[in-house]
């Protein structure tokens, strides 16, 4: 089993790598693999609601962020997606990313376990992280939690480490993760199958 961690912070060792790491370190311990992904800090293009997804399986905008992205989900079990704070939410660029990736290739990730963490200096940290739970919630994903929001605060990675409580919640998610990982695997051995789809309905509100 592997998780991957996508880093949605522009720096590449910053805060959100470290609290990401925090997490790899004790899925570790839970004899699970895991990757971090970097989304870099080059602008990423965003969702120009084309729908030529639907006809082409994919979206238009073959960029090599996108690309790697999608094929990376094909092959993980569990998704978690890290951000840092920027005016109570997540950057511009990992928005962007992430409204093409659902939109195009969300199939992928249906009833994989998933999680959002994010960090910030002082506040904005609960906007951020309910804007990354939408993800989830929309796409069928069993949201994984833990023993407080999922959230760290520092400036600087040597800042964070002074945030004892934080970095306990990242290792408390990733166990729970972990936890939902092995009982998905162990319910499949069993037999037990996805929960039933309806045909989807789809109101618009005039």
């Amino acid at each position: 089993m592997n998780v991957l961690l996508v880093n949605g912070s522009p720096h590449a060792d910053g805060c959100t790598f470290s609290a990401l790491s925090e997490m790899a370190r004790a899925l570790k311990k839970q004899n699970i693999d895991s990757e971090i992904f970097h989304i870099g800090s080059k602008p990423i293009q965003g969702c120009t609601a084309c729908f030529r997804c639907g006809e082409l399986g994919t979206c238009v905008f073959q960029d090599d962020v996108y690309s790697r992205l999608v094929e990376k989900i094909k092959n993980c079990d569990a998704f978690v997606v890290g951000a840092p704070v920027y005016y109570a939410g997540p950057p511009g660029t990992l928005c962007a990313l992430l409204d093409r990736v659902f939109f195009s290739a969300g199939q992928y990730l249906k009833f994989k376990p998933a999680a959002g963490i994010v960090n910030c200096r002082r506040g904005g940290a609960s906007a951020a992280f309910d804007r990354l739970n939408k993800y989830f919630t929309i796409n069928l994903m069993p949201v994984a939690t833990s023993q407080y929001w999922n959230s760290t605060h520092g400036h600087t990675p040597e800042d964070q480490k002074h945030d004892e409580e934080g970095l306990q919640t990242m290792r408390t998610l990733a166990y729970n993760l972990a936890w939902l990982m092995k009982n998905a695997a162990a319910g499949h051995l069993a037999g037990v199958d996805l929960p039933e789809q309806e045909d989807r309905l789809c109101t618009n509100f005039i």
